[in-house]
């Protein structure tokens, strides 16, 4: 789709890590600069600042959200921090090899006996990033797999609650981090992480992303809400932006999920940061309510991937600001 030039201008006036992804994926620019800068300067700079002395940041592994090392360690994934930075490769090679539950899969101590899917899927997104050896992900690869419910997708209740249909919270969680561990060239029980990841996508797409397979109903108004960083949270552009990734070919099923993208596009051409996620933060990237290029970007590249274009004037939502 075209872009104008004010909006990618102001795009690339933002945070590195924002410059840094908008050249690479919306002007096909190669610039490893602009990545080193992310843990020089900015929101990558301070993440790594707020690092406690003992390399863990927040109280440890998993609390408080979001300051707890796994969401910053999520949030460095997603700013893209160069992946030889020696703060961040320490701490996640760390909760691979101290924080291992009977199961196999990473687990917080003192919380819950039985390991979280959703967690040990957002684990291998910056576990494989960040080059954890494939030896300490072998046993979180087979939780995972083992946690693969008959409807195709996932859902953290499985092995503690019995929950009998998948989450699209932790599908998507788990799709990602499958994504990453075949992106960096793992093999251990790849071929059946591909068919978990198949059924997942199949999972999703017979709910158009957001809608119920029995009524065709939205499952839930928070789908439909852009918040960024997502952590655990499912919404339809983060999906969207997951099938981008992995070049799934343009589904019919998807014509819904891309419509809302489109009608949240502002007369500007940019997107919304439409809500804040409740919870102790190191410091807010984009405040609620304003222009997002985080937003912005992944809209942009999601929509350009399958050649769509938004409305020229701006539609009114009736999804929650």
């Amino acid at each position: 789709m075209r872009v104008d030039t004010g909006t990618i201008d102001w795009l690339l006036s933002g945070d590195p890590a924002v410059e840094y992804q908008v050249r690479r994926d919306l002007l096909g620019e190669s610039r490893p600069a602009v990545q080193r800068r992310i843990a020089t300067e900015g929101w990558g700079a301070r993440f790594l600042t707020a690092r406690n002395e003992d390399g863990s940041w927040g109280n440890g592994f998993y609390e408080p959200k979001w300051t707890s090392s796994h969401y910053t360690l999520l949030d460095l994934r997603l700013l893209e921090l160069p992946r030889d930075n020696e703060r961040a490769r320490e701490s996640a090679w760390e909760i691979a090899r101290e924080y291992k539950g009977d199961d196999g899969g990473v687990n917080p101590p003192g919380t819950i006996k039985q390991s979280d899917v959703c967690i040990n899927g957002m684990y291998l997104s910056y576990g494989c990033y960040f080059g954890v050896p494939q030896t300490d992900l072998a046993s979180i690869v087979d939780f995972v797999i083992s946690q693969h419910m008959d409807d195709g997708g996932f859902n953290c209740r499985r092995n503690r609650s019995g929950a009998r249909h998948s989450s699209v919270h932790s599908t998507l969680s788990v799709l990602e981090g499958i994504a990453q561990y075949q992106e960096d060239g793992y093999t251990y029980r790849s071929g059946e992480l591909e068919q978990c990841a198949a059924a997942g996508r199949e999972f999703l797409l017979r709910h158009r992303l957001f809608k119920s397979d029995r009524t065709g109903k939205v499952i839930h108004p928070e789908l439909l809400v852009f918040a960024f960083p997502p952590r655990w949270k499912y919404n339809v552009l983060r999906a969207l932006d997951y099938f981008r990734r992995v070049a799934v070919p343009r589904d019919a099923r998807m014509a819904d999920a891309l419509a809302v993208v489109t009608k949240k596009r502002r007369s500007d051409g940019r997107w919304p940061m439409q809500r804040a996620q409740a919870g102790s933060v190191h410091f807010v990237m984009e405040e609620a309510r304003s222009p997002s290029r985080w937003n912005t970007l992944i809209a942009l590249r999601v929509l350009d991937h399958w050649s769509v274009s938004g409305p020229a004037t701006p539609v009114v939502d009736s999804v929650p600001p």
